[in-house]
């Protein structure tokens, strides 16, 4: 093979890369921002990040004395600070150079926590909606610095010239932008204020806007933020937040709380939903960066089973990642994770102490978040299980109050196996509660931490057998030949018969057969089916005695005791095939295929039968 000649160049000597300035605009329109609109987030970054600066510069400046004026009339968008400025040779070195940052020069780099942006390509994304960039600077840091001038175009070409003083009679830098045809959308006049808005709400320098109608110029961010006003009353205060989430989120808080961090300088609120969410879902929260808004999805900024809030945060000491929409995942935010997760815990607390109404609303609304938390939180667990709501044979109710009723709870392990049990559960006496659901068994399992004196026990089919009352022997030698046809004809169910008395007496009869149960005797079908081959071996040494259904006839009930004195063999059979269809239906379990047949049939038969009667 033979290479093409090489151009000249000495051995190991160093190269310089070529950029493709609109393949690199392409590559942020695409890739690192999540729409154009963000060049002008960027814009007010660079220039509240000069601000910054200039502050440090002359820290006895009053506040206030430096601002940011932001200028659109759907011909030209200008952004202008009084910020630290730049001198020429700052220019060179950080407009002229793709990647570089003033922010990381080594006069700021001590600084650099105060700035919000740490990446060096914010100016790039103006090329989103402009081909090219004017910018004008006067530096601060020299008294009679001339005023600068820098041209980039989406070429990858510019220019640079000095100017008189006179062009720039105050420090500072002003960017203007001739927006493309094409970049309207995000241009107009009143969707450059709407953006000043929705990104600088927040910011702590004065910031406004002037849409070249000759007016004064509206202030984007005419007071600070809700958390850092001061009221006449704590009341006053509390709804001044609950009305600041209900504009920013669109609904009326359950209850605000209020966050505090100083260690990173993070305030907020957290805001309670009025409404029940899907347990695991996550929303997104709003998160500032010093005062400017960094994302609307920031969902890391708190666990996952805290999904019953959104938040409004101002942190200092977030690290933003590189396109500045989202959180940098490292120790710092995960201690305000914890932190955050630690402030939402007290507010139960303080609910469940003080303001059991709250506590009721909230409990009523988020019981299944509650839940989630108390799993794996003992503190959590102690304070509330007791409060949280169950379904249970006495109805919707509390574990506390349950308990005071029923010395020993007996919980189930799926939704089907409470509602099949549930009414004659009640009737016998037996306390109930409705493990099927979400966290629900394993909670009401840990409840003798809570009440030493109460015991818990899964729901066992022979412990609700027992508490049905038997018939006498002459009742079950007379109905001897029914539940003898009975059996016959549901075997091919595995389900046995019997006959009992038991409350209420409008349920004709009961199925007494669990998921497990039904499993076991799948596998060993399938184990007889595959007997010989290598599954049926393999089967054949799992298999164990499947345990059998059972349909209990319930004496008591008027129709029970015409079934058992039928003499007719196929009448017999089609009312038991009945009696069985309509326990499996009231047990809310999936009906298999023969089970859907034979209830068609038996319906059937039973029409028939009542026809030729009549005939």
């Amino acid at each position: 093979m033979t290479l093409p000649d090489a151009p000249s160049n000495p051995a190991g000597a160093d190269r310089t890369f070529q950029v493709d300035l609109r393949g690199l605009v392409d590559l942020l329109s695409h890739h690192l921002y999540s729409s154009p609109r963000v060049y002008l987030r960027e814009l007010l970054q660079n220039a509240v990040d000069a601000l910054t600066a200039r502050h440090a510069l002359e820290p006895a400046a009053p506040a206030g004395a430096f601002g940011i004026r932001l200028y659109a009339d759907g011909s030209a968008v200008r952004v202008e600070d009084d910020g630290v400025g730049l001198t020429e040779a700052d220019v060179h070195s950080f407009l002229a150079t793709i990647g570089r940052s003033s922010k990381r020069a080594e006069q700021v780099t001590e600084q650099r926590g105060d700035f919000i942006g740490q990446f060096g390509i914010g100016l790039l994304s103006c090329f989103l909606v402009a081909d090219e960039i004017h910018v004008v600077s006067r530096s601060a840091r020299t008294p009679d610095a001339p005023a600068v001038e820098w041209r980039g175009r989406g070429d990858g070409s510019y220019t640079i010239r000095t100017l008189r003083s006179s062009a720039r009679p105050r420090p500072g830098t002003t960017v203007t932008l001739t927006p493309r045809a094409d970049a309207g959308e995000w241009t107009r006049p009143t969707q450059v204020r709407a953006l000043a808005r929705h990104f600088g709400s927040l910011l702590r320098h004065p910031v406004t806007f002037d849409d070249g109608s000759g007016g004064p110029g509206a202030a984007v961010n005419p007071e600070p933020a809700p958390w850092a006003r001061t009221y006449p009353t704590p009341g006053a205060r509390s709804r001044a937040l609950a009305a600041y989430g209900e504009d920013v989120f669109g609904f009326t808080p359950l209850d605000t709380i209020e966050l505090d961090l100083p260690a990173v300088g993070l305030k907020g609120i957290a805001c309670v939903l009025p409404q029940a969410v899907p347990a695991g879902r996550r929303h997104g929260h709003r998160v500032h960066v010093k005062g400017m808004l960094l994302s609307e999805q920031a969902d890391e900024i708190l666990p996952e089973w805290a999904f019953f809030v959104r938040c409004v945060v101002d942190a200092e000491s977030l690290r933003p990642t590189a396109s500045r929409e989202s959180l940098y995942e490292d120790d710092t935010l995960a201690a305000v994770r914890d932190a955050l997760a630690e402030r939402l815990r007290a507010w139960i607390a303080r609910a469940a102490a003080s303001d059991p109404d709250l506590l009721a609303r909230f409990l009523h609304v988020h019981h299944l978040a509650v839940k989630s938390l108390a799993v794996h939180d003992d503190e959590i667990l102690r304070m509330l299980l007791p409060w949280l709501p169950f379904e249970t044979t006495d109805g919707h109710t509390t574990l506390d109050e349950f308990a005071r009723t029923h010395r020993t709870v007996l919980v189930t392990s799926s939704v089907e196996e409470f509602r099949q049990v549930a009414a004659i559960a009640s009737a016998a006496g037996l306390g109930v509660v409705n493990g099927g659901y979400t966290y629900d068994r394993e909670l009401v399992h840990r409840l003798p931490e809570i009440r030493p004196r109460t015991s818990v026990a899964d729901l066992d089919p022979a412990t609700l057998t027992a508490h049905l009352d038997p018939v006498d022997r002459e009742t079950e030698l007379a109905a001897a030949a029914y539940l003898a046809r009975a059996r016959e004809a549901l075997a091919v169910f595995d389900c046995d018969v019997a006959l009992r008395t038991f409350q209420p007496a409008s349920a004709p009869a009961l199925l007494v057969d669990s998921r497990e149960a039904r499993h076991e005797r799948t596998r060993s079908q399938l184990a007889r089916e595959q007997e010989g081959g290598l599954w049926g071996d393999i089967l054949g040494a799992l298999r164990q005695e499947a345990p059998r259904a059972q349909l209990i006839l319930n004496q008591l009930n008027p129709l029970v005791r015409t079934a058992v004195a039928i003499d007719e063999p196929e009448l017999a059979r089609t009312s038991a095939e009945a009696l069985y269809g309509q326990a499996a239906l009231l047990s809310r379990r999936p009906l298999r295929a023969a089970e859907s047949s034979l209830i068609n049939r038996s319906f059937l038969d039973l029409l028939a039968h009542a026809l030729r009667k009549d005939h």
